[in-house]
């Protein structure tokens, strides 16, 4: 009996060494399939993770419908306080010099434009209608304004009275926003360009980025613009998508290697366009607009500087007319 019971402890002492032997390869269960949660704070651009799985999974914003991403997209998940987990992000789209756009942010969308790139309003355009400009084989950009504040979007109610200063001439129910409130502004920022990819856009324009030339009702420094513009890039980035400079002409050769393409309002008319230029030499197209000035006149002027120029009413409606 004392033999057999000494076998019987010297094969468990065997099989516990065995067991103690292998214990440094065993599998951890992963805190999430896309890769661990990231937490990151107004002022920082949102890390990623690359994951190489090919399955679809929907992605989900809490300001417009689910919509179906491949592994190539990344996908946010939005909590309170604006902290996002972003993964893997596809190839982020490019536009080239010489890229043909249409602008149109009212009225019933015209669809049936020969225009390469689309720039429509991010909160009146469904993920049905992105899709159908996909199959097109036109790209979309999602509008919006990051630099003021307007009434009856599905956000207005989240910013805080404190941020709203000054109204913007000619659009006396939108008031310029305190950029320098990075803490409050930009998670609302990362939510919007959240709602922006998970309907299929491929880029975005954020609108107002030059309060600080402004009267904003607010003491703004460019070096605070600065900060804000950039971190507007680094978020959108962050999602995959292409960002526009939407003018604020003076900063253009400071933020070109932050932003993919510029979207200007009416450089022939202020004989500002020259000052586009850093983004031409740097390979990035100028999407500009005249509203007041024939082609005739404006034409000539930014067909050598390979501007995409467009002549269109100030309401933005479907009306265009290109260089």
């Amino acid at each position: 009996m004392k033999c057999l019971r000494a076998a019987t402890a010297a094969m468990v002492l065997l099989w516990l060494t065995a067991c103690a032997g292998s214990s440094g390869s065993q599998v951890r269960p992963s805190r999430s399939l896309e890769g661990p949660s990231v937490a990151t704070t107004a002022t920082q651009p949102l890390a990623s993770s690359s994951a190489g799985v090919s399955q679809v999974r929907p992605s989900r914003s809490s300001e417009g419908p689910s919509v179906a991403t491949t592994a190539t997209q990344p996908l946010a998940s939005s909590s309170a306080g604006g902290s996002q987990g972003v993964t893997s992000p596809r190839p982020r789209w490019r536009p080239v010099l010489g890229t043909t756009w249409q602008w149109q942010l009212s009225g019933r969308l015209d669809l049936t434009v020969k225009a390469q790139v689309y720039d429509v309003d991010l909160f009146d355009t469904s993920a049905v209608v992105v899709r159908s400009l996909h199959a097109k084989g036109r790209r979309a950009v999602c509008y919006f304004s990051a630099g003021s504040w307007e009434p009856g979007r599905p956000d207005s109610g989240a910013f805080p009275a404190a941020v709203r200063g000054k109204p913007l001439a000619g659009f006396e129910a939108e008031r310029w926003l305190d950029i320098r409130r990075t803490d409050l502004l930009l998670p609302l920022m990362a939510k919007r360009l959240d709602l922006c990819r998970a309907k299929g856009f491929d880029g975005a324009e954020p609108d107002n980025v030059d309060g600080y030339a402004n009267q904003s009702g607010f003491p703004l420094t460019g070096t605070q613009q600065l900060r804000y513009n950039r971190a507007l890039a680094a978020l959108a980035h962050a999602r995959g998508l292409a960002v526009a400079l939407k003018n604020d002409l003076d900063q253009v050769s400071l933020l070109v290697p932050s932003f993919d393409f510029a979207v200007n309002e009416q450089c022939v008319e202020y004989d500002e366009c020259k000052q586009l230029a850093p983004f031409v030499r740097a390979g990035k197209p100028v999407l500009h607009v005249e509203y007041n000035l024939p082609l005739a006149s404006f034409c000539p002027v930014t067909r050598p500087l390979r501007f995409s120029s467009l002549l269109k009413h100030e309401d933005l409606g479907a009306y265009r007319l290109s260089c």
